[in-house]
This record gives structure tokens, sequence and C-alpha cells, in this order.
């Protein structure tokens, strides 16, 4: 058995999951050079929600951030998380935005780029692998995991084989909601092994308090790499602790080979800044405690308390167990998805319109008319035609890859932002974030000019966005 490898965290989820990726990189910088040392597998440093934080709340480059840390960690390969065709923003992009995304991104710092699909459709992730593995970067692919009558261990083998077939150099087992436990890790792991040549990762957050166990069944069941996050900024909605797993196989035949006086030394950094961010508000030590209602209802922690906050805008807090009742009813009708951004919002919400409304479906939103439509791609499960007929009052459903609707656009968006760009880069924030993407660009410029307020352009072509 080959040395356990480990994927660190904290740079990326462990704060997306406590303190809603807040993170600065001035933070990050004083430690940088010091985790560099570590010899971690990756580090896991951008995407998934750090794009949108950077620009929207952090007023910073996410270009800048990565060539930031690429440069203090040349000798630790650096990996980022990627929607599929999604990549970083809420909807579905042409082939050539995603394509041109990629290439930046790798030229930029990415070695490895995770990428999944909210609903395990192997045809929305095709584009990026190919993309990721022309720009000689490690394509891994997440499978979404999830619960429920449909997701089998012979259903993720099969999309395993997929997943393999489409030229993915490993894959991800993506635990978001925390709904694996120890003894179904351990068998998941063990068919997937049997099933493909690529190596296993593993991903689970600690939200029901089952990560580490879930881990070390994991590794003795064949798992490559597992994900961990500094001990600060771990438990909760966060990761198992990245000291406390070395030390689990430290001496044994999986020993990881890494330094707990080096990773003791980073840990008391991330408790420097832990103390900082609980005194300013920014980490709620309720985020910290273990919270089992995920196993109870298979509804992911994030979605559930989406569900409080929706019924208790309405006045209707009372009906929270007729909702959670009947969000399996409104997954098992909408195809099975996953229950994961941005499907279990959409299935939640509908749940809610059901219960609130007194009468199934009478409201419609129009995320969940998209989805039964499929827009977001193929269902686990296909949609009855009834059901579809109900929702769709008529239109036709699309049934082939939702890209394959979307005509190229890089150019188009080129032009839009034409007067906003001082690099390259510039065009793929905008088409992530149309709406915060010219915000930023006009603080930079004002920066840049020294001019405070919103009329540092010379010739007044600001304009509100």
């Amino acid at each position: 058995m080959a040395k356990l490898k480990i994927t660190e965290t904290v740079l990326r989820d462990a704060h997306q999951s406590l303190i809603a990726t807040r993170m600065p990189i001035e933070d990050m910088i004083p430690i940088l050079p010091k985790m560099n040392e570590v010899g971690f597998h990756s580090c896991e440093v951008w995407g998934g929600a750090t794009f949108d934080s950077c620009l929207r709340f952090l007023d910073e480059d996410p270009w800048d951030r990565l060539r930031i840390i690429r440069n203090l960690m040349p000798d630790t390969k650096l990996q980022m998380l990627f929607r599929g065709q999604n990549m970083l923003g809420y909807r579905h992009y042409a082939d050539d935005v995603l394509e041109y995304f990629v290439q930046k991104a790798v030229a930029n710092g990415i070695d490895i780029i995770r990428i999944f699909d909210a609903l395990n459709d192997i045809r929305n992730l095709q584009t990026a692998i190919k993309a990721a593995k022309k720009e000689g970067a490690h394509a891994q692919v997440a499978i979404s995991y999830t619960t429920g009558e449909v997701f089998t261990n012979e259903y993720y083998c099969n999309y395993a084989k997929e997943i393999e077939n489409a030229g993915a150099d490993s894959i991800c087992i993506k635990d978001m909601a925390a709904l694996l436990t120890p003894y179904n890790t351990e068998k998941l792991v063990k068919d997937l092994k049997a099933t493909v040549k690529i190596p296993i990762q593993l991903h689970t957050h600690y939200t029901s308090g089952l990560a580490s166990m879930c881990t070390i069944k994991a590794v003795e069941a064949g798992c490559d790499i597992v994900d961990t996050a500094m001990s600060p900024l771990a438990l909760g909605t966060s990761h198992a602790p990245t000291e406390s797993i070395v030390a689990a196989f430290s001496g044994t035949e999986y020993d990881t080979g890494l330094d707990l006086i080096l990773l003791n030394e980073i840990r008391d950094y991330f408790m420097g800044l832990r103390a900082k961010y609980i005194k300013s508000g920014l980490l709620d030590p309720k985020m910290l405690a273990t919270d089992a209602n995920a196993l109870i209802y298979q509804v992911p922690g994030g979605m559930l308390s989406n569900l409080l906050s929706q019924l208790k805008q309405a006045g209707k807090e009372d009906k929270l167990t007729e909702v959670l009742q009947e969000v399996p009813r409104v997954r098992k009708d909408s195809g099975f998805p996953p229950l994961v951004t941005p499907t279990s919002q959409i299935v939640g919400t509908q749940a809610v319109f059901n219960v609130i409304n007194g009468e199934r479906y009478k409201t419609v939103t129009k995320e969940f008319k998209a989805l039964v439509k499929g827009e977001y791609g193929k269902t686990p499960v296909e949609i009855s035609d009834e059901f579809r007929e109900k929702i769709l009052k008529g239109e036709a459903p699309i049934t082939c890859r939702p890209a394959d609707n979307i005509a190229p656009e890089l150019d188009k968006l080129r032009e839009e932002c034409e007067e906003w760009v001082e690099q390259e880069e510039d065009v793929l924030s905008y088409a992530m974030f149309p709406q915060v993407a010219p915000k930023f660009f006009e603080k930079r410029r004002n920066k840049k000019y020294g001019i405070d307020g919103t009329h540092g352009d010379p010739e007044n072509k600001v304009h509100p966005v």
C-alpha cells in the first residue's frame, strides 16, 4: 500500500464552509511559504465560491490571488473546484468560454482541476475534462454523493466507469452534505477500486461528526488521497483535522510522511486567525458543533437552514416537518437530483411552496421548471411524461447536452466588457459575474488613479450596473 496523500483545504473549502469564503489573501500570505514546505499532495486554493467572494466582498482580483499563491508555493500542486459547464458561475456557459477559462486557470498556476456536475450528468463534464487535459492539468472528476433509493453502489460504479472512459485522471467521492457513514464509505471505496483503475480521493465534511471515521475506513479500503483542513478551521461544517489524520496513520503502512512539528507551527498561525475571526463575528462557534440532522432527514445542513429561513419569512415555522416530508416527494417527481447546489435550493424551495399553498405544484418556480425541462442536464432517473407535461404545459423538454444549445459567446462577452479590461482574464471575471465584476473593475480603476467615489473615469463613461 502506498503512502496516504493529503489535500489541504484550509485556503478554500475550510473557510468557505466556516466563514462564508471571507479569508482575504493578506491573511494567507504570511503562512504560504511554510505550507509549501509540508509536502502536501495538493492544496485546494481556488474555485468554488472564492471567485465570487473575491470580487463581491473582498475587493480582490481572484486572478491576482492565484498568482500570489503560485509564487509563494512553487513546490506544491494547486487545486481548484470547477462546476462543470457552470464553471464558477450559476448558469451553463458555451464551450469556448469554458475552454478559455481552463486555459487561463492553468496558465496562472492551477495544476489539478476538480470538476463536478450537480446531476452527475457526464455530458456536462466532457468539455471540461478535455480542456484540462489539453492544457496539461490533472482532470479529477467528483461524484456528487447523495443517498436515496436509486443511489446504490452500482449507480456510483457505473458513473465512475463513465468518468474513467471520459478521460479523467482520478475520481473524488464528493460528500458535501456529510451523508457518508464509516462502513458505507468502506464498501463504496472497495467497489469503486474494483471498478476503475484511476486513483480515488475522499472529500467529506465533519457536519455529522463522522468524517475522521469515514477517512480511516476509506483509507483501509484503498482510498489514495483524502481532503483535510488545518485543525483551527476544521470540524463542524468543515473537514477532518489535518494533524489528527496525519497522526492517526503515523507509523502504519499508510503513513503520510508529513511532519507533525511543521504542521504544528502552521496550526499556531491559523489559531491566531481563528481567534481574529471569532472576535470579529465572522466565525460563529456554533458552526463547529456536530449536527446529525443531515443523517436523519437526508437533507444537507445548509439546505435545512435555508428551508427554516424561508418558512420563517412566510410565518410558517410550524410547517418544517411537513416540508421535510415533502422534499423526498418533490425529489422523486423531478428525477431524484442529488441535493447539492443548485438542485438542493431548487427542490427545497418547491417543497416549501407546495406545503405553504396547501396544493402541490400550484406555484412552480422558474428554476424547478428549468430542472424538469432539462436545462441543467439529465436527471439520474427519467422524469415521467405525465409529470413533465404538468410542469412544462406543452413546452418541449431539452434532451441534448444543455450547452449544445449555447452559441459561442466569448467574442460577445469581450465586447460587452471592453471598457474595463486591463488583463486578458478580466473577460472571464465578467463572464462569471456580469453584475458584480464591473463594480470591482470600477473600484480597481479608481484606486489606480487615486480617485474615490464613482466619478473616476476621465471621460465620465462609468455607468451603474
